[in-house]
């Protein structure tokens, strides 16, 4: 009787033993399952990197809409677009440079908003059609020194005016030297330029997502 109740508690421990073992195994792949985000899921690039610096324009009234049209100021893009842009940081910060942000994804319900302030197709994109911005895919960007101090690019950004082009001849030749180590490490991140808007790229891959409503809570 004691041999087999010893026998019992045995198999009994190791029955525990193993289970419990199971267990963790399942916890642990539930969270790395909800760890993977997928590429094209909206995520805040400041959870992926504090190396940047911004301005988030439309946040504020000092834009050409001299409206503010967010509520708050996020930069919330696809994970791909913002794996490709911290790429690219990585290498103007090799060059003594950083990113500075003025604009990332666009909800559809913002675009519809600045439509209504200025509904020209030259200035804000029609939301019928949408934007990359909508996609999560385009960022509105300048560089700045090691002190913060913005790089000279010929106009202020949202000039709307073919001072602000890339092709534009008449600037000065450190303006074209900083407009072109912009466009060249921005196009070899991923990026495509946009050719009246020296500030304005739009990550290849991210033409074809689908325009988006979703929106981040303010904290």
């Amino acid at each position: 009787m004691t041999s087999y109740f010893k026998s019992l508690v045995l198999l009994c421990f190791l029955f525990c033993v193993f289970s419990c073992k199971s267990q963790i195994i399942i916890s642990d792949g539930q969270e790395k399952s909800a760890s993977i985000i997928n590429d094209t899921a909206f995520v805040n690039l400041k959870e992926y990197s504090q190396d940047f610096v911004y301005d988030m324009k439309y946040a504020t009234n000092d834009n050409f809409l001299n409206a503010k049209v967010y509520d708050c100021a996020e930069c919330f893009l696809r994970l791909k677009t913002v794996k490709a842009l911290l790429e690219a940081n990585m290498k103007f910060i090799k060059n003594g440079y950083k990113i500075k942000i003025f604009d990332c994804y666009r909800p559809l319900d913002i675009q519809k908003k600045m439509w209504k302030i200025v509904s020209n197709p030259q200035y804000v994109a029609n939301p019928v059609k949408g934007s990359i911005h909508n996609r999560g895919g385009a960022v509105d960007i300048t560089l700045v020194d090691s002190k913060e101090k913005e790089l000279p690019m010929g106009t202020d950004f949202d000039f709307f005016g073919i001072e602000a082009s890339h092709n534009y001849p008449n600037v000065s030749a450190a303006v074209k030297q900083n407009r072109l180590l912009l466009k060249s490490i921005m196009t070899s991140s991923g990026f495509n330029s946009f050719d009246s808007e020296w500030w304005h790229y739009n990550l290849k891959s991210g033409l074809n997502d689908k325009v988006s409503n979703v929106k981040w809570d303010c904290k």
